[in-house]
């Protein structure tokens, strides 16, 4: 399986602790790292197919200075699918004139469905393929953007369709709000004032947030494990959704 990292906030925010955590474990999870996080209405994606232990991109991207409302990232341990750049998470789409970021962590069997519209996998992974789908099957649903509370509405209907088929916790964005599903492992937490000190569980680590953050910025953070210790870290009920919008849950 794969590791998971969102984080959706209220101001544009550094993310580097918490991808730092995330990191540590890809000696385990070796087969790729990918980070997508947007500025504006653009997005910057970083992959590589090689562990984020190792690889010359996770470097850059230490050194990148991340500051986003939206981000999500991921560490992959290939279940399907071949170890290669195209099957590397978090995967992009455009629909309705934004752009859409996806990561999943699971094992889907047998899910194939029929795509017949814009939007085809590149790589041969279940992931990319399921994102399609959800993309294609968004765009059928509506014919402009909806607003946030209707999308999460229509995922509700769909995402039980990948349920059944096996593991499916996944993290979607379209710049204004985060969505992630959890059917086995997924966590989150908000940072808010007044904000205190954090350890992460992997790595040596800790943060005073309250040196760096205003009393007004809030965050929300989403990952497979908990990252950090002695944090209220919350587990998703099998098949939740949740929807964060501004560093809350809503």
């Amino acid at each position: 399986m794969c590791q998971l990292l969102g984080m959706n906030a209220n101001t544009p925010t550094d993310v580097m602790f918490s991808f730092t955590g995330l990191a540590t474990r890809a000696d385990e999870h070796k087969d790729g790292f990918g980070i997508g996080f947007f500025e504006g209405k653009g997005v910057r994606l970083f992959v590589d197919e090689h562990s984020a232990r190792q690889s010359p991109v996770a470097e850059l991207v230490k050194t990148y200075p991340i500051h986003s409302n939206q981000v999500i990232a991921h560490i992959r341990k290939a279940t399907q699918g071949r170890v290669a750049l195209e099957n590397t998470h978090p995967f992009v789409r455009e629909l309705w004139g934004r752009y859409w970021v996806f990561a999943h962590n699971g094992d889907l069997k047998d899910f194939r469905p029929r795509l017949h519209g814009q939007f085809r996998p590149v790589g041969d992974t279940d992931s990319e393929h399921a994102f399609c789908w959800i993309m294609q099957e968004l765009a059928k649903a509506h014919a402009g953007v909806p607003a946030i509370d209707e999308l999460g509405c229509t995922l509700r209907e769909l995402l039980p369709q990948l349920h059944r088929h096996g593991t499916f916790n996944m993290l979607l964005s379209n710049g204004e709000a985060l969505w992630a599903h959890g059917s086995t492992k997924l966590h989150w937490l908000v940072r808010q004032h007044p904000f205190g000190a954090a350890s992460l569980r992997d790595e040596d680590v800790t943060v005073n947030f309250a040196s760096v953050t205003t009393p007004r910025d809030r965050v929300a953070v989403i990952a497979t494990e908990p990252l950090t210790a002695h944090e209220p870290w919350q587990a998703f009920a099998p098949g939740e959704l949740r929807v964060f919008v501004d560093g809350a849950p809503r």
